[in-house]
């Protein structure tokens, strides 16, 4: 083992001394203005703390050099979108920068090629950076934004000085920490998901079963949290390996996807709880095949690591619905030219999310020895957890229940299932209910008081939303209010829909929340856009979002963004996980691929993926109505405030545009 973890930090050394860090990334989108012109669009994401030259700057601007255009010719100059910034006495831009050229066609097709050219500066150190694209053109192409990360390819990086200082290049090396310290708390915060909390009781439950001396159990929990590690890591190193040479991430999103919205694998995470939750329950006892057994007690010195292997595998599969955004904004990284970070990060989230577990299976052996009479408090802790299993178990079901239409779980059946469950959870930690292996409880303590008063307060908290309450607190964890059959009130009522006479919502069936009206494609929201002159909000989510449905109980719902989505915006919503299917007119096909996506989900996130550079949900994409992006792309982040700022700038930028 310890030669494993000495190969593995090899490893991670020896890539991070080949890596180049790229400071400016580019992606590109191409747009058919006329019936013989396009309209080809750059958009640079730039590093925190760094800046580049608009084209307009008189002292290193921002150019396309070496240009071709077989078949067509430059329509118009290069433009510019935004009002760049003063630094240094200097036109730049901070976080992002867009561009555009013009091509007109003199034949059925034609091939723009050719170098952008970029000055990134910080602190009076610049670093030139060339990246070539080559982007076909034809008569009858499709009408969906491509990137040019297959293409690009940089093909020069010089350390060059500003002349007005003379200071020594130095390696930007508070990006990557700050990416560390970011990755390590969003680890911490995802054992607080719904998708990951579940898995406590399971821990717990497994740990307290193990027998052995302290050593063996300190030994077990330590192998735990580091499995849990390489479990992460190693999967994803491989495949930003592959990725990198390959040179595309649409394989593998579709794979993150499949994982995380297909129904079998959800029927199956569900099936796993309800198991576990009848174990718990006292209904049978869960143990490996007595050949396991008997092979594990003659190799105790290797304290059984095959179960705590698959108990860590367990936990990272379950768990990955919820994480599967970091994980997918990694993926993102990795094609994007940033070669290294993104295994660092991905090291530094996952020993973040399995250290509370590893300390959780430090805890068991620790109850053991504080509680050695009266064991039937033990018993009771696997019933109570049994319920927590129980319930929660239901998400998974709802996951598949949303993503395919079933109709199975509406929001009040759900609901109801939720009450009974903490019902009869409450009446159990009172005594009134007993399973076969319980003890007669004649009188409680007041522990059990106090939890049963916690539960109970918990049944009539989620009572009022049979008639439609929000119960913002558990957004993340219930289906969507739209599937809610009766709503009480008007604030709660049916959703508006536009009043588009082919809107999309007809098409496949689909509901805003809020009462809010929008489309379901991006093509319908642009022309609804051009038609009223409004801006687009672009909403990347999913049916088994839990952050998307957190973001619109907490953030949307309050009265000054809910005010600004319903006036001031054309909203889009793009489910990446639907798994309905388009019609033969509306399938998608990968230029640089062939590949041909046919249900609405797979569309959706090839043109999240491809035009906004957007691999994970929610984020939000505000749009000018002939498409062109206005302000950088907005992802998970509750705060009200910040969200409002969000819709003015991108208000700001339309008026500027």
């Amino acid at each position: 083992m310890k030669r494993l973890i000495l190969s593995i930090v090899a490893i991670f050394c020896a890539l991070s001394t080949f890596a180049q860090t790229q400071v400016v990334k580019w992606v590109s989108s191409v747009e058919k203005t006329d019936e013989s012109t396009y309209k080809v669009t750059f958009t640079a994401s730039i590093a925190r703390g760094f800046h580049t030259y608009s084209i307009t700057d008189e002292t290193s601007p921002t150019e396309i050099i070496d240009v071709q255009i077989d078949g067509g010719e430059l329509a118009g100059k290069l433009e510019e979108s935004g009002t760049p910034e003063i630094i240094d006495g200097a036109k730049a831009f901070e976080r992002t920068m867009q561009i555009s050229q013009s091509i007109r066609l003199t034949s059925q097709s034609a091939v723009y090629s050719g170098t952008i050219y970029t000055n990134a500066c910080k602190t009076g150190v610049c670093k030139a950076e060339y990246y070539d694209f080559k982007i076909d053109l034809e008569d009858d192409s499709l009408q969906v934004a491509a990137t040019n990360q297959d293409i690009q390819k940089e093909t020069a990086q010089t350390i060059v000085s500003r002349p007005k200082e003379d200071n020594a290049p130095e390696q930007d090396k508070s990006n990557i920490w700050g990416l560390i310290l970011e990755a390590m708390l969003w680890g911490f915060a995802m054992l607080l998901t719904p998708c990951v909390f579940p898995m406590v009781p399971m821990t717990v439950s497994f740990f307290m079963k193990g027998s052995g001396s302290p050593s063996q159990g300190r030994f077990k929990a330590s192998m735990y949290g580091l499995f849990i590690i390489l479990l992460y890591t190693i999967p994803i190193s491989v495949i930003i390996l592959l990725t990198r040479i390959i040179g595309g991430d649409a394989v593998t999103a579709d794979i993150f996807n499949w994982l995380a919205t297909h129904w079998l694998p959800n029927i199956i995470f569900f099936l796993v709880f309800m198991v576990f939750a009848a174990s718990f329950f006292g209904a049978f006892e869960i143990s490996l095949p007595s050949k396991w057994t008997n092979a594990a007690d003659k190799n105790s010195d290797k304290g059984g690591l095959g179960g705590i292997f698959f108990l860590a595998l367990t936990l990272v599969l379950v768990s990955f619905s919820c994480t599967g955004p970091i994980v997918g904004t990694v993926l993102i990284k990795s094609t994007q030219g940033e070669f290294w970070a993104p295994m660092v990060t991905m090291l530094a989230f996952s020993v973040a999310f399995a250290l509370p577990f590893t300390l959780l299976a430090f805890f068991p052996s620790l109850i053991k020895k504080v509680k050695k009479s009266g064991g039937s408090w033990l018993s009771s802790v696997k019933v109570v957890l049994g319920f927590i299993e129980l319930a929660l178990g239901f998400k998974f079901l709802s996951t598949a229940d949303q993503t395919y239409h079933w109709g199975i779980l509406d929001r009040e059946v759900y609901l109801a299932i939720w009450i009974v469950i903490f019902s009869l959870l409450g009446f159990y930690l009172l005594g009134k209910i007993r399973f076969t292996h319980d003890e007669k409880v004649e009188t409680i303590g007041v522990p059990r008081l106090a939890l049963s008063i916690a539960v109970f307060s918990f049944v009539v908290y989620l009572i009022p939303g049979m008639w439609g309450a929000p119960l913002k607190a558990l957004s993340g964890y219930l289906p969507p209010i739209t599937t809610q059959d009766f709503v009480l009130g008007t604030s709660g009522s049916s959703v508006t829909y536009s009043s588009t006479s082919e809107s999309s919502e007809n098409r496949y069936g689909l509901e805003l929340p809020l009462g809010l009206s929008g489309y379901f494609t991006l093509d319908e929201g642009l022309a609804a856009a051009q038609k009223e002159g409004k801006p687009v909000f672009v909403d990347v989510t999913g049916h088994g979002c839990v952050n998307c449905r957190e973001m619109e109980a907490r953030v949307w719902s309050d009265p000054r963004v809910l005010k600004m989505l319903r006036e001031d915006f054309i909203i889009v919503a793009l489910y990446n996980d639907d798994k309905q299917k388009l019609d033969e007119s509306d399938w998608i096909t990968d230029p640089q691929t062939g590949k041909v996506y046919k249900d609405l989900g797979r569309a959706n996130s090839y043109i999240a993926r491809t035009r906004w550079g957007v691999n994970a949900q929610p984020n939000y994409i505000l749009l000018s109505p002939s498409g062109e992006q206005l302000v950088p792309v907005r992802g998970y982040d509750l705060s009200i405030d910040g969200f409002m700022e969000f819709l003015h700038s991108g208000i700001d930028a339309m008026k500027k545009h």
